[in-house]
């Protein structure tokens, strides 16, 4: 069985909204590696409709990537999305009805884990439905003050138990968290 895995970049004040605009400055060896271990873990990616625009746009030209980007560029990528008929980007499957229970079904079957990266409408539904693993959160020192939260409904109360720390000398911490319940 696989496991999901959130990965998400998220200011001091909560803000997950566009980390291309904010995170860049704290990116540093640490980061890229830990990024490279995240992604050779999994073998698939969930990804919202806005995550994956920005993403399809972005990794099928990027240059100088290596087997990072052959992996991105290579591995299946499930979409959640009502609107989008034929993804370009290599290896592109579109879950448009019964979102819950299709990733369900993905979750059962052996592999790697399935990463969900940024996509926040869609880690709020696997919330509900309680069918996310583990969260990392990769809190990058910068307070936004605006933006979309990572944890903006009320009706997503959770209990995390915090299982790892690891601060880098950019100052970014990621915080990997398990849903305390599981535990």
């Amino acid at each position: 069985m696989r496991r999901i895995v959130a990965t998400e970049y998220v200011t001091l004040d909560g803000v997950m909204d566009e980390p291309g605009k904010w995170s860049g400055p704290f990116f540093g060896d640490e980061a890229i590696k830990f990024k490279y271990d995240e992604l050779f873990a999994s073998d698939a990616l969930l990804l919202g409709r806005v995550t994956y625009d920005g993403f399809a746009s972005a990794w099928p030209t990027m240059e100088g990537t290596g087997d990072f980007g052959e992996r991105m560029n290579g591995m299946p990528k499930y979409v959640v999305s009502t609107t989008l008929q034929n993804p370009s980007w290599n290896n592109s499957h579109v879950i448009s009805a019964n979102v819950v229970e299709e990733i369900a079904k993905l979750k059962e079957e052996p592999g790697q884990d399935l990463l969900l990266a940024g996509s926040g409408k869609l880690l709020h539904t696997l919330m509900e439905h309680d069918l996310v693993d583990e969260f990392r959160l990769m809190l990058h020192p910068i307070v936004l003050g605006s933006g979309k939260r990572l944890f903006e409904n009320e009706n997503q109360a959770k209990t995390l138990k915090l299982v790892e720390t690891k601060p880098f000398a950019t100052g970014i911490v990621i915080l990997t968290y398990h849903p305390a319940e599981r535990e």
